[in-house]
């Protein structure tokens, strides 16, 4: 019995490994539809889309003039948007895998799991922005320099590949080791779970007046969830820029010094850090400066930033596969 037991457990294991990997290789074929064409069904239908459309509709109703009972709120609002979203996940996959075995657990499990992790999308928006500024037309180049989520009307080609490359750097975090770690500590359900906290925090985590009390607990439950990652990220980009012969000293020294110059107490770490790897000045016009301009910061630095990020990626992965067959050699979380 015990000898049956072990075996399952080892299978589980490497069916979980094959899960992740294929998660990432399908977003490396397919990738993400892109918000750039929000009509689309494919858009529409993508469940941090939902996430969001759910959140948007429920903040209204949760509104309330006494600032302790919004804050109240505000922590039902997080709740909900999680477990109406992880809790099916989480039963759906324990159902297939009772019912219809590893191998439709698996294809449901793999494409779930992709939806958590965004690279492709990024990697051709950041490829198509380097080649836009470097030929000058920065029309083209705010088509996508904007997932910075900040206004490019009037950035100038150096200030738009800085807003790419910062992006690239913090996304590291929300779109790519965060969720990988999610999954491999607290498998499918867990990266869903991840991805929830995100949005809302995307959504409502702001200190604005509409939005501090009503998102303060998803905000401040994003930046605990994200404390560990975001220095873990930081680490592997002075260890990626080791191993393709950068300057990880550089990197490592300007992650202590500037990590707490952003409004992030997380994003600073990997931003910080890339900044030393390239050896340029990031900034953000108005809120912070992050590195030193020993480099000239040229829009061809983006697609160095590219190689450091998929780098630190790889190093990720390799980390998280000990952590997942270990885990699911004792129980198996969906």
């Amino acid at each position: 019995m015990y000898l049956s037991q072990l075996v399952i457990n080892i299978l589980t294991a490497l069916v979980a490994v094959c899960i992740l990997i294929l998660a990432i290789v399908v977003d490396l074929l397919f990738g993400d539809p892109s918000p750039n064409s929000p009509w689309k069904a494919t858009y529409k239908l993508h469940p941090t889309v939902w996430m969001g459309k759910l959140t948007r509709a429920l903040e209204p109703k949760l509104k309330n003039s006494n600032p302790k009972i919004e804050k109240l709120n505000g922590v039902f609002l997080a709740l909900i948007i999680i477990i109406v979203f992880t809790l099916p996940v989480y039963l759906g996959l324990l159902l297939i895998y009772t019912w219809l075995g590893f191998l439709f657990y698996a294809l449901v499990a793999v494409l779930l799991l992709k939806l958590t992790i965004c690279i492709k999308l990024e990697t051709d928006w950041a490829k198509a922005a380097t080649k836009a500024i470097a030929s000058g037309d920065l029309d083209e180049a705010r088509r996508y320099s904007h997932f910075s989520r900040r206004d490019s009307k009037d950035l100038t080609g150096t200030q738009m590949s800085s807003a790419v490359i910062e992006s690239m750097a913090e996304n590291l975090i929300d779109f790519k080791l965060s969720p990988i770690l999610s999954y491999a500590f607290l498998g499918v359900s867990g990266a869903i779970a991840f991805r929830a906290v995100n949005t809302l925090d995307g959504m409502v985590g702001f200190k604005d007046s509409e939005h501090i009390h009503i998102g303060w607990f998803s905000a401040n439950l994003d930046t605990i969830v994200n404390y560990v990652p975001a220095r873990l990220t930081a680490v592997l980009i002075v260890l990626a820029s080791a191993i393709l012969g950068e300057d990880y000293k550089n990197a490592w020294a300007i992650a202590r010094r500037d990590h707490d110059k952003t409004p992030s107490r997380n994003h600073g770490w990997p931003m910080a850090a890339m900044a030393g790897a390239l050896r340029v000045q990031l900034e953000k016009p108005g809120q912070y400066i992050l590195g030193e301009p020993t480099e000239t910061l040229s829009s061809h630095k983006i697609l160095l930033a590219l190689k450091i990020r998929n780098m630190t990626m790889i190093l990720c992965i390799l980390l998280s596969l000990p952590i997942i067959l270990l885990i699911r050699l004792y129980f198996f979380p969906y």
